[in-house]
């Protein structure tokens, strides 16, 4: 029995916001994202980069991007297999949103930390 994916895609206002965040929402995919364009591009090293990200988080995370259509996966035929994931033009699409977010974070690091010293 396959095991399906939860469905994410409750949308019942068409709300582009919420399509958004059924796609790329939660703790995981814009970090995953941000690593492939910053070629941390195979699962190991993408484990490493997140490293409190479960084994099995992790391969969710990727199917699901894969099948959004996110990123690509290449399987190379070499001993011992070696896979690779890259962003597609619809998930480097995300990147000036995902730059916007970053740059948030660090100016509010850097709020916090004026109000605590």
């Amino acid at each position: 029995m396959e095991k399906s994916r939860k469905n994410r895609d409750f949308n019942p206002n068409n709300c582009p916001v919420t399509h958004f965040l059924n796609k790329v929402g939660g703790k995981w995919k814009v970090l995953i994202l941000f690593g492939i364009d910053k070629g941390v591009n195979r699962f190991s090293i993408l484990q490493k980069a997140i490293p409190t990200i479960s084994k099995q988080m992790l391969v969710n995370q990727l199917r699901e991007l894969e099948e959004d259509g996110f990123i690509t996966r290449t399987i190379y035929a070499e001993i011992p297999p070696r896979v690779e994931y890259a962003l597609t033009a619809r998930g480097k699409s995300l990147l000036p949103l995902i730059e916007i977010l970053q740059n948030w974070g660090i100016e509010d690091l850097k709020r916090i930390k004026a109000q605590n010293a």
